[in-house]
């Protein structure tokens, strides 16, 4: 995010203990700000907030402010019931009087990322690219249902595959396992780019496969379709914005596995991330999706 111009970014290290707390206190102690828009609710943001001198501190409403949010700011975003999260967030636009909505993301690429994404997607012909790993392993599928998906994507449509994901040591044994599964030549690029050239790369892919996680979002920046898998979390809560229908979601089948309940007597933001919840999404749905999307005319990078 450091390239969009005209941002100035105040890095928190989040490892950093009460020492990063006092030098971040430092930096922002002769500052002085017009607004403070509180969009993060984890207790650690509001602590951070305090530190920010400004006469409206804008946070969510009562519901939605948990962790205390609520006790570091002075004005609140209009209540609004189950929304997914960009949704919720334009509501800070909102209260400050801009209502037209423009789904545009405007990251300007050095040279080198593009570079790189041409070298690896040289020409015409459809690339899927599989970001195996979310944060959270729970939330991610197994390696032998990813490789069924390149398998079928190179042999039903003659995709090229690529591998993307950090250099990690859950990441690099997905991948392995992955290409050791897989019945067909994969580009394993993992750990092997910087996040400027995975935005490229994407930018030049037909579709990303992934589950709940970074890549899948910042696939939908630049306009790519996401086959995203969705069992451990709500598709209609955190799914790729743009490319909701082209999910595979299974939370609701979740939901009453493993809580006995339905979906609407869960809290909105509830997490369903248990042993074994990401083997409800078969394989053959999400061969589906990617068919469909193939039926389409393909984006182009």
């Amino acid at each position: 995010m450091r390239l969009v111009p005209d941002v100035e970014f105040i890095s928190y290290q989040k490892r950093g203990g009460l020492a990063e707390f006092r030098r971040l206190r430092g930096l922002l102690a002769a500052r002085r700000f017009d607004v403070l828009l509180h969009m993060q609710l984890a207790f650690r943001a509001s602590l951070i907030s305090a530190l920010v001198k400004a006469p409206v501190k804008l946070g969510f409403d009562r519901p939605r402010a948990r962790e205390l949010q609520w006790l570091f700011t002075t004005d609140r975003i209009h209540a609004a019931g189950n929304q997914h999260v960009l949704d919720s967030l334009f509501g800070f636009a909102e209260a400050l009087g801009v209502h037209d909505r423009e789904l545009r993301w405007d990251v300007p690429l050095p040279e080198a990322a593009l570079a790189y994404a041409r070298q690896l997607i040289p020409d015409s012909r459809p690339t899927l690219v599989i970001s195996g790993c979310s944060s959270h392993v729970l939330r991610n599928w197994r390696p032998e249902f990813y490789a069924a998906l390149a398998n079928h994507a190179s042999r039903a449509h003659g995709m090229r595959v690529i591998l993307c994901g950090g250099p990690s040591a859950v990441e690099r044994a997905m991948a392995g396992a992955i290409g050791a599964a897989a019945a067909v030549p994969l580009i394993d690029q993992v750990g092997k780019d910087t996040l400027p050239e995975l935005l490229a790369l994407l930018a030049r892919a037909d579709v990303l496969l992934s589950p709940d996680s970074g890549p899948a979002h910042m696939a939908t920046m630049v306009g790519t379709p996401v086959i995203g898998l969705y069992a451990a979390t709500n598709s209609t809560r955190t799914g790729p914005y743009l490319s909701r229908a082209h999910c595979v979601d299974r939370y609701a089948e979740a939901a009453r596995i493993f809580f006995g309940k339905e979906p609407g007597q869960l809290d909105w933001a509830t997490k369903v991330e248990r042993p074994g919840v990401m083997d409800l999404i078969d394989p053959a749905a999400a061969i589906a999706k990617l068919d469909a999307l193939m039926r389409q005319p393909l984006k182009r990078g």
